[in-house]
């Protein structure tokens, strides 16, 4: 089985990457397309140049590498993807021999945890119009990851019924620190699932947005709750 896991940032995705990896039947791609990306767009993100020059810029050559095995001799491979990569120039084909999710997040929390990280925010740069064409380009299964911080053992048994693979209680837990497979841009991003060793709990309020935060919040919504009315 392949996965290909859709989200945009400050999702709970490197969080679900290490769910699936603590999996003794699965390996773990990050973000393979995020180089290519860059390269292709010029785009100024946090890191850009070391991403560039560790990884593999040439999106046919990483679409490629879907057909040639799976890492490690794993019966499995778990990829996370964003849909905002997918820019014209990147092929998207492989994905018709993926099991295709969708993980959301309300827009509200994701704007506040990226403007935690970047000055500038756009609606580019949170993917939910990426996320929403694709999700009608190739469909698949939606999640939210609310669901699953509120209630981890039975959302993840819940996804894992809904693709047919024998769920694993190995994916509610994970050694602290980072991962072999992490991207090099996981000492800029993930420090908090670094930290981590498993699922944190329920996020509470939604925060108050404000100024151009709000606006943002306002074009994101209706495309959210369109993807939501989809949840399994």
């Amino acid at each position: 089985m392949r996965i290909a896991m859709w989200s945009g940032p400050r999702n709970l995705s490197t969080a679900m990457m290490y769910a699936f990896g603590n999996r003794a039947d699965f390996a773990i791609w990050d973000e393979p397309f995020y180089a290519p990306y860059l390269a292709i767009t010029g785009t100024d993100h946090p890191m850009s140049d070391q991403i560039i020059a560790t990884h593999e810029i040439d999106p046919n050559k990483v679409a490629m590498r879907f057909t040639d095995g799976i890492p490690h001799q794993k019966p499995h491979l778990y990829m996370k993807h964003m849909p905002h990569h997918m820019i014209d120039g990147i092929p998207l084909d492989w994905a018709e021999t993926c099991v295709n999710i969708h993980l959301i997040r309300h827009p509200a929390r994701v704007i506040a945890s990226y403007g935690a990280k970047r000055e500038t925010v756009t609606q580019h740069d949170i993917g939910f119009v990426a996320q929403a064409t694709l999700f009608d380009k190739i469909g698949g299964l939606v999640i939210d990851s609310a669901d699953i911080r509120r209630d981890p053992s039975a959302m993840l048994q819940k996804l894992c019924a809904a693709i047919d693979l024998p769920f694993d209680p190995a994916m509610l837990s994970w050694p602290a620190g980072s991962r072999a497979d992490d991207g090099i841009w996981a000492s800029h991003w993930y420090d908090a699932v670094h930290k981590s060793t498993g699922f944190a709990g329920d996020e509470g309020p939604l925060p108050i947005l404000s100024g151009r935060d709000l606006d943002l919040l306002d074009d994101a919504l209706p495309i959210y709750e369109k993807l939501a009315a989809h949840k399994i």
